[in-house]
């Protein structure tokens, strides 16, 4: 849309429309750079080809063409265009595409239960049994994990099966859901301690009836053995 921008220009743009956004920072004698404050830390960026990237237009003959090429291989790289892009524009560029899958991306996301195994490398020898502390934490920080615990702990830190929560708090008779329970933060200990409690006072009064069992039977037993010594002296002396 304008032949004549360059990387500076587009840096001034970005200095004008984000100056007061909390996210946007504008770095020291810089006149291209920038720099976003993700919520894992700042992340320093060069507008270099930045706009070289979006003049990469796709002409709608040329995927076509290569869509429907005999070798899978090259019909996979240019699979065919999204409707929405082709309304809007005669040309496709890379970051309208881009913009179409992270779009279809996120729906599939949110329409699945998507689960992720979170690869951390202990250290750069590729050594096993050696943790370099300060490189474990920037992988841990860089990559959501300390925000995603932070979160959770926030929110409900601890879900446990319906099954399981019953076999444990059961004797609290509490009022719950049918399949899973989620707790807030430090509610677990709160339960466990009215628990210990219940199964105190439980223990206590099983060892005060079973104490008044033992005693009364004892009781009883001497009680018919005076019983029988004294009939047994009676019979003796009469």
């Amino acid at each position: 849309m304008f032949p004549k921008s360059t990387p500076d220009t587009f840096s001034q743009k970005l200095y004008q429309t984000f100056q007061t956004h909390r996210r946007f920072i504008k770095p020291k004698l810089a006149r291209s750079d920038f720099i976003i404050a993700h919520y894992a830390g700042e992340v320093h960026y060069q507008s270099d080809q930045f706009l070289d990237k979006n003049k990469d237009y796709i002409v709608p003959e040329h995927q076509d063409l290569l869509s429907a090429s005999k070798c899978s291989f090259v019909a996979g790289l240019f699979p065919p265009l999204h409707q929405d892009a082709t309304k809007h524009s005669k040309f496709s560029s890379i970051g309208s595409r881009f913009k179409v899958q992270l779009q279809q991306l996120m729906e599939t996301l949110n329409s699945t239960q998507p689960h992720y195994i979170r690869c951390v490398k202990p250290n750069n020898l590729l050594k096993p049994a050696v943790f370099e502390n300060v490189n474990v934490i920037h992988q841990l920080r860089y990559g959501g994990v300390l925000e995603a615990i932070r979160i959770s702990c926030a929110g409900y830190p601890t879900n446990k099966n319906f099954t399981d929560f019953i076999n444990r708090f059961g004797l609290l008779d509490p009022e719950i859901g049918k399949t899973k329970v989620f707790l807030r933060a430090g509610h677990m200990a709160a339960l466990d301690a009215r628990r210990a409690e219940k199964i105190t006072a439980s223990v206590i009064v099983i060892q005060r009836m079973t104490r008044s069992y033992l005693i009364r039977k004892r009781f009883l037993a001497m009680a018919n053995l005076a019983v029988a010594l004294q009939t047994l002296c009676r019979d003796l002396f009469t």
